[in-house]
Order: structure tokens, then sequence, then C-alpha cells
């Protein structure tokens, strides 16, 4: 089992005791350190108590389970305005949302497009760009991330 899914496990039922929902678990390397992040959500967002008292409860778990046998940093975090989206049922609750689609080659001369989320079938993103739907392919998509305009 992988790390994260393993953490995702114990930590799900922490998270969710807690009024949160986990919205993600990263565990990457980032200037020459390991990070192990879970990134929650609530209604009515989340704040630095939700983060304190859930980094508190996973902690001792952590500690127990022993899922990861080198040296990291745990975080716990919000998933933020401009959360990334990974899941089906992530694409599913954000249809109708603006997005940033990041891809990893260009298309048409541009690798980012900003429009609204249309679809989501089997990897494929559909989004409506200045009135225009484009659909990108599972291969194509470096990250598709939520848009917020200030």
């Amino acid at each position: 089992m992988k790390i994260v899914d393993r953490v995702r496990s114990f930590a799900e039922p922490v998270v969710e005791q807690n009024g949160c929902q986990l919205w993600d678990v990263e565990y990457v390397r980032e200037g020459g350190e390991w990070f192990l992040r879970l990134y929650i959500d609530k209604d009515g967002g989340v704040d630095i108590r939700d983060c304190e008292a859930i980094s508190r409860a996973v902690d001792p778990i952590l500690d127990a389970e022993d899922p990861i046998p080198d040296s990291y940093r745990f975080e716990v975090c919000s998933a933020g305005l401009e959360r990334t989206l990974k899941r089906p049922s992530d694409f599913a609750r954000y249809l109708g949302a603006d997005v940033l689609v990041r891809l990893y080659q260009p298309k048409n001369g541009s690798k980012e497009y900003a429009g609204v989320l249309r679809g989501y079938e089997d990897g494929a993103v559909t989004v409506e760009c200045g009135g225009t739907p484009m659909t990108f392919d599972k291969s194509e998509v470096a990250l598709v991330r939520l848009r917020v305009d200030f």
C-alpha cells in the first residue's frame, strides 16, 4: 500500500471526527526535505484551529503506525480556494466552476487554459474557454485546479 493511501486510511476518520473532510494526502520532497501534508476542508472554510486540532490528533497515530521510515515534516493545511482537482468526485462537485488546466505540452500554442469546467469522463477534462468547449485527454493534463479572480 502506498504511503499516502495508508495515511489516508487512518487519518480520514480523525479528520471527520473533527468536523472536516480530508481533501488530499501528499508526500513530497521539497528543497531536500520530505513533507507529509494533509489537506482539509469544511463548509465555511478551515481555520488555524482546525489544522492544529487535526495535527495534534493525527500525530500520535503517525508515531504508532510509522508509515514512513525516513525523516519528514508533518503539516495540516487548508485545501485552499485554488485547490487541485484529482478524483472524479472532485470534478463532479465543481462542474460549472472556473478552473485552470495546465498541460504537459503546448496545444494550439498554449500550456494553460482557463475556463468553466463542463465535463469529466475517464480522465478527459472538458473546459469551456471563451464560449468554445475544449476537451483535454488525461495524458495531456498535468494539473486542473480551481481558479479564483480577485
